[in-house]
């Protein structure tokens, strides 16, 4: 009889995910997560396709025995969503499971005067598609200014972030590597 708790904890620790992260990716508890690893609660049918879709997986692919199932197209029902009012922004995660891969793909809606919180210098490379409105790309001490249509490439040496000076939403693709977001 498979160990479905302990299944998805070792699944969640090799994403690298918290239980708080893969709760609030499923709008579960973090005890929900923590009783349900230690198999003292179980989840129902609709939890748990929930939670292995967050973790990147299906059913038919967490219990076969290989688990060579990988998920390729991703449609909105798969996206995660998370809004943030106080600094005015909304992220979704396009591909749920991104934390396994090389990147991390997300869409970041910024309302007019918001921001993302800095980031500190880490490994990697981060790109980003300005889909609508104006944003400022903020680097280190430099300030860059960029409008619907145009991107942007770097290596993330210095703290760093985006702002919506804008009196108007502005949404972007925002890509990093390694999954960071």
């Amino acid at each position: 009889m498979m160990d479905i708790g302990k299944k998805i904890r070792q699944l969640r620790l090799r994403l690298g995910l918290t239980q708080e992260e893969l709760a609030a990716r499923t709008e579960l508890s973090k005890g929900f997560i923590s009783q349900m690893e230690r198999n003292l609660t179980s989840p129902s049918i609709a939890t748990l396709m929930d939670i292995l879709e967050a973790l990147g997986t299906d059913v038919a692919s967490f219990f076969a025995a290989d688990g060579v199932n990988e998920k390729i197209v991703f449609t909105p029902g798969d996206m995660f969503e998370n809004e943030d009012d106080e600094l005015g922004i909304k992220i979704c995660w396009l591909v749920p499971n991104a934390q396994k891969n090389e990147l991390e793909p997300i869409m970041v809606t910024i309302n007019a005067g918001g921001s993302t919180v800095p980031d500190d210098p880490h490994d990697g490379e981060e790109f980003g598609y300005v889909l609508a409105g104006n944003i400022i790309l903020v680097i280190g001490s430099e300030k860059l200014k960029l409008k619907k249509g145009d991107s942007f490439c770097f290596k993330p040496n210095e703290s760093h972030y985006i702002a919506n000076p804008s009196k108007r939403e502005a949404k972007l693709i925002w890509v990093a590597t390694p999954p960071s977001f």
